[in-house]
């Protein structure tokens, strides 16, 4: 399903549907009886328009929150943050094994970080004994403050955008097949599921109930596997500037 890795082909499954009034069961009545579209959740929908569906419908959330778990070229990338339409951002972001970055955005003007000291060290890498006491010295236990135009900035809080999240799932593609029911964090939810060009496949966990919000993407096999759960639409976001005496003075 993401961009780089499409693959097309059709939704074959065909289900039947009462065709008279007062019918109670379903079948080739007669020689001429003719297939419909599926039935069920989302009944009457193909796959492809169902995440196209659901997609329109995270995208267009006012909040929710995103734990995210990828491998891409070996290393893992875990994260959990939560978002606004407004702008505000909270969470953090940690690679490998134990570099934890915290993301603070309260508007669309300022983004705040806090490096913790496995990823102060991992930025120091190469740098001499002097600049890697320093970096902990100003920066350890402190807020980085700057500006949410600066390209440093853009890409730490790529995490905090629906769109840059599911950009990678093409509108309109095709191939995407319709699985069956089951539950995510206790929410009833429909499975779709497309191969990936590199050997994997991606399931899309679309809610059945209430507003059809994608609930999981799980993406197996292939060179980036990766599982994303969408969590706490529509819940207040909690994101404060740190106080002023918390944040370094680069200068």
């Amino acid at each position: 399903m993401r961009a780089h890795t499409r693959t097309s082909f059709a939704v074959t499954a065909l289900l039947c549907a009462a065709v008279a009034a007062g019918a109670t069961a379903c079948g080739p009545s007669s020689e001429d009886a003719k297939p419909t579209k599926p039935a069920g959740p989302f009944a009457g929908l193909t796959g492809s328009e169902i995440v196209d569906k659901a997609f329109a419908a995270t995208a267009a959330a006012k909040s929710l929150t995103v734990d995210v778990d990828t491998t891409s070229e070996g290393e893992r990338t875990r994260a959990y943050v939560s978002f606004d339409s407004t702008g505000k951002c909270a969470g953090t972001v940690t690679t490998g094994t134990a570099a934890t970055t915290e993301l603070i955005r309260v508007d669309r003007k300022n983004v705040y970080m806090r490096f913790d000291e496995a990823s102060l060290n991992e930025q120091a890498k190469g740098e001499s004994p002097e600049v890697r006491e320093a970096m902990l010295k100003t920066l350890k236990g402190r807020w980085v403050e700057m500006a949410a135009s600066e390209p440093e900035a853009k890409e730490a809080m790529e995490m905090c955008d629906p769109k840059t999240l599911l950009g990678g799932f093409e509108q309109g593609a095709t191939g995407i097949v319709r699985g069956g029911e089951t539950t995510v964090g206790g929410q009833k939810a429909l499975t779709l599921t497309e191969p990936d060009g590199d050997g994997g496949t991606s399931t899309v966990y679309v809610a059945t109930e209430g507003t059809p919000y994608v609930l999981r993407i799980v993406t197996k096999g292939g060179t980036e596997p990766e599982t994303v759960t969408f969590t706490q639409y529509e819940k207040p976001v909690k994101a404060k500037a740190p106080a002023a005496k918390d944040i370094a003075d680069l200068d």
